[in-house]
């Protein structure tokens, strides 16, 4: 027997959340239609908003930060076991 908790992937999530969001549904509606409960609606949500910066990565592979890492991998390559 289950207990009846429903595991939604992140693809279902944002599903979800873009029929409120995009499509303009009411939070009610789209909260009947997948069976779930208005505040796991809005909890998902605040983690989009919160995480939402990490969907869209690094803008470019050139940048300072990226050559500090390619530097620091690089030495890590060749063995130097020096601690800075």
């Amino acid at each position: 027997m289950t207990n009846g908790r429903r595991k939604f992937t992140g693809e279902e999530k944002m599903a979800i959340l873009r029929r409120h969001r995009v499509e303009k549904t009411p939070v009610s509606d789209v909260c009947d239609q997948a069976g779930i409960n208005p505040t796991l609606f809005y909890r998902w949500q605040k983690e989009l908003f919160e995480n939402g910066a990490a969907a869209f990565g690094r803008r470019s592979d050139d940048g300072p930060n990226r050559k500090l890492e390619a530097n620091v991998e690089a030495i890590k390559q060749t063995g130097c076991s020096r601690s800075w």
